[in-house]
């Protein structure tokens, strides 16, 4: 198989698919013990609570009154019963977003290894300049492919939803648009695959205007990706703290803020009223700003491995872990993908619970919160998706100080989606 004119064996590619029903086996397995066993014992346990304070409030309904122990007891009762369905939520929703994201792992790398397992064989001269970059379609199909997916977004979500349901039967027409999306943006990176994998690091282009000069024009580019999507997010930000300052929240009455006091309670509700009160819906929160943190840092040791020509293996159980360079540079970049992945479930999980406690996407704060930080979640499930491609590379040809560019400019896309997240924590969820 051949890429830009550099030779890639057929088995390397096949190796993708490989890794992609590696993928869907976890998947499946991971959604059969969390989505289906263990929920359903949730959800068994949620039903006897609910059927015990069905039963406490018709007796109590019958009697002439009800003492305060009774009443304790009763919203007790109640508490548990929603604390059960939030238990249920935890379990069902995260084996759902686990079978899901696998299937769109193996689906991203498995068709990529295919098709470009399925390309004939180039001929070209041997000479370095087949192992330049050079222009390529990939960006401009992987853009129309964003469009397609956002015209069918809003079907998307309302099928997504009814398969979070327990009451509702999802419709999959539904999705067909946005799957039609998704597939042609997995086309777009195949084919951006098949152009970079073979790439040694020789040849990149150098940018020639200002500000950029002498930068690679790969690197000067992801800069002003980055300056376009920080104007994204600062819209998100603004409209936000614009109406947030004029907002007299639930948590802002119960605290005796003088300009809400005469405000009733339930007028405006926002994330931070229903997170900063429980602990248990506030800690999917608290764990993905440090998954992403962490994995930050896990970028950076894969980018620094990869560009370290004396590298030697670590003693003890990290050297058997790593044993060799490029073994460490591939289990760096599987261990920023699980913290990512880690923070799409835990993401779910929590919108999950919000949604049960009564704030959706109907009022003008819930509308601010899930764009912004459903916004903030695509980009990093778009940055796991390239994340599968590094961490195949660096499974298959390697990353050493010649091509550890791609790492970098990578890393550069992460930081700015972790920087973003360190935002969004406080704002949304604790202001």
């Amino acid at each position: 198989m051949s890429g830009q004119g550099a030779h890639v064996e057929n088995g390397i590619w096949m190796r993708a698919v490989m890794m992609g029903g590696i993928f869907l086996t976890i998947g499946v397995l991971l959604f059969a013990t969390l989505g289906v066993f263990m929920a359903d014992g949730k959800h068994h346990a949620w039903e006897d609570l609910e059927d015990d304070y069905h039963h406490m409030e018709v007796e109590l309904d019958a009697q002439a009154t009800i003492s305060d122990h009774d009443a304790e007891e009763l919203e007790h009762l109640h508490h548990e019963v929603e604390q059960a369905h939030l238990s249920y939520l935890s379990y069902r929703v995260s084996g759902i977003t686990i079978l899901l994201m696998s299937i769109a792992y193996a689906t991203f790398i498995g068709i990529g290894g295919f098709l470009n397992a399925s390309k004939p064989k180039a001929n070209h001269d041997d000479d370095h300049d087949e192992h330049e970059h050079h222009g390529s379609a990939s960006p401009i199909i992987f853009a129309f492919g964003i469009m397609i997916f956002l015209a069918g977004f809003p079907d998307f979500v309302v099928a997504c939803k009814a398969m979070l349901s327990a009451d509702l039967t999802p419709d999959f027409a539904m999705l067909s648009l946005s799957l039609v999306g998704l597939f042609t943006i997995v086309i777009a990176v195949s084919n951006w695959w098949f152009e970079d994998l073979p790439f040694d690091g020789h040849g990149e282009q150098i940018a020639t205007s200002y500000p950029f000069e002498g930068e690679h024009i790969r690197k000067a580019g992801l800069w002003v990706f980055i300056m376009s999507e920080i104007m994204v997010f600062a819209t998100f930000f603004s409209s936000y703290l614009r109406m947030r300052t004029e907002w007299c929240t639930d948590w802002a009455i119960r605290d005796g803020v003088e300009a809400c006091k005469d405000v009733p309670e339930g007028t405006v509700v926002t994330a931070s009223d229903l997170l900063r009160y429980d602990f248990a819906t506030i800690l999917p929160g608290a764990i993905n700003t440090f998954a992403l943190i962490i994995s930050s840092y896990t970028i950076v040791l894969a980018l620094k491995t990869a560009k370290n020509a004396k590298w030697e293996a670590p003693s003890g159980l990290m050297g058997k872990l790593m044993p060799t360079r490029k073994a460490a540079v591939r289990n760096y970049l599987i261990a920023t993908l699980l913290l990512g992945s880690l923070f799409i479930v835990l993401k779910l999980v929590e919108w999950s619970h919000l949604v049960a406690e009564g704030f959706d996407i109907g009022t003008v704060q819930g509308s601010i919160f899930y764009v912004a930080t459903g916004a903030h979640g695509l980009h990093v499930f778009i940055g796991l998706l390239v994340m599968l491609y590094l961490i195949f590379k660096a499974d298959t040809v390697g990353y050493d100080e010649n091509n550890a560019q791609g790492i970098e400019y990578f890393g550069l896309y992460w930081h700015f989606v972790d920087l973003a997240w360190v935002v969004i924590f406080p704002a949304f969820y604790l202001y």
